[in-house]
């Protein structure tokens, strides 16, 4: 017994998913995202929160808008819709009125402040070139992959689609992909043995050529319904802000709450959870730790946070007070910092609407920045 080794490995498997731009959820984040591109374009200084429900052949649009710019909603929305695929005429609702003025004066001052309170989170991890989570990085490439097929293939294959990784993690580090799933849209015509064979061989192949240490004995799911028509808003309805986590970091990590699309950068819920990842990548990317969670929460009506909270999960190679100390010289969570440093007056937001607003270059939040140690 003395000379007996105790086995101390320790595994589980952690599954993330993403969704295709004809999710109806996701096609509502695009919508709205797309009108607060056109709302930017024209004016900088937009304050916007409009956003879309989809049902059948129905499309609704709310929220509010306080803006210099002229927007066509409906030629917008109609444009996205036949651009996803659908062959319908759309029956456009609206519902828009200006931003409440208590709201504006307590955000418009001499200062930017924030325009709602809440928390959010900002997360990275050393597990991938990403410093994303590897699960929902992979669902997110081979969501791409599938909308590059999907337009190449657009008589048999349609916009809706979704798909899940499963990843075996021992000792904290992923080992090996467990399982794929993912279910399309298509048409009539294909039977499900001719979808599996396309997915696995012109979409999934494809996407883990660059995963092929984790390959093995990857098991694949694809279609188990066995049947998938009648997609988009005639299979569901959709919303905007349903698949936050989605949108965030897959399950890894917490989320504060509240969505991206549609908000504009004084709505923290967007600004702060841009700037959040922006720290904590720099935290791994400068080798303080190997894996790092930022919380900050806000006020309405208020320039700084009320609190900034930094969890490394012991994966840290210098003490707290060094990264807490590192973090408050080189970066300032003022929500006017925030928005001037990111950049984030410009129309750079339908980019962001599918496929996650994390790990993807040419978005300012994913940038290492020259610090002071």
């Amino acid at each position: 017994m003395k000379n007996q080794k105790i086995n101390t490995e320790r595994k589980y498997i952690i599954t993330s998913e993403s969704v295709n731009i004809g999710h109806p959820d996701k096609t509502c984040d695009y919508i709205a995202d797309a009108f607060l591109d056109e709302a930017l374009s024209q004016d900088p200084n937009s304050q916007m929160a409009v956003e879309c429900s989809i049902k059948n052949d129905k499309l609704f649009i709310y929220g509010e808008a306080t803006t210099k710019a002229k927007i066509d909603y409906e030629k917008i929305a109609k444009e996205i819709l036949k651009e996803i695929g659908y062959t319908q005429d759309f029956e456009i609702i609206k519902e828009i009125s200006i931003q409440s003025p208590d709201i504006n004066q307590a955000v418009v001052k001499e200062e930017l402040c924030a325009n709602d309170q809440g928390i959010v989170f900002g997360y990275a991890t050393n597990e991938s070139k990403e410093y994303m989570p590897l699960p929902i990085m992979i669902s997110h490439k081979i969501m791409r992959e599938y909308e590059n097929f999907r337009k190449k293939n657009n008589d048999m294959f349609f916009a809706d689609a979704k798909c899940q990784t499963s990843i075996e993690y021992i000792n904290d580090k992923p080992s090996r992909i467990d399982t794929i799933l993912l279910s399309c849209s298509h048409s009539e015509q294909i039977s499900i043995e001719q979808i599996q064979q396309k997915i696995k061989q012109e979409v999934l192949d494809k996407v883990l050529l660059d995963y092929q240490e984790y390959g093995k004995d990857c098991k694949f799911i694809i279609n188990p319904s066995g049947k998938f028509t009648i997609w988009g808003s005639y299979g569901d309805s959709g919303c905007v802000g349903r698949k936050i986590v989605v949108d965030t970091y897959g399950g890894v990590g917490r989320v504060g709450g509240g969505c991206f699309s549609s908000k504009n950068a004084t709505k923290v819920d967007r600004s702060g959870a841009y700037y959040a990842r922006y720290v904590a990548k720099n935290i791994v990317a400068h080798k303080f730790a190997n894996r790092c969670e930022i919380q900050i929460s806000y006020g309405i009506g208020l320039k700084y946070p009320i609190s900034i909270y930094i969890d490394t999960f012991g994966t840290e190679y210098k003490s707290m007070e060094d990264i807490y100390n590192y973090v408050f010289t080189n970066f300032d969570f003022s929500v006017g910092n925030m928005i001037k440093e990111l950049d984030l007056l410009k129309p750079i937001y339908k980019k962001t609407a599918c496929y996650g607003h994390f790990g993807r270059d040419g978005f300012s939040w994913e940038k290492i920045k020259n610090t002071t140690k």
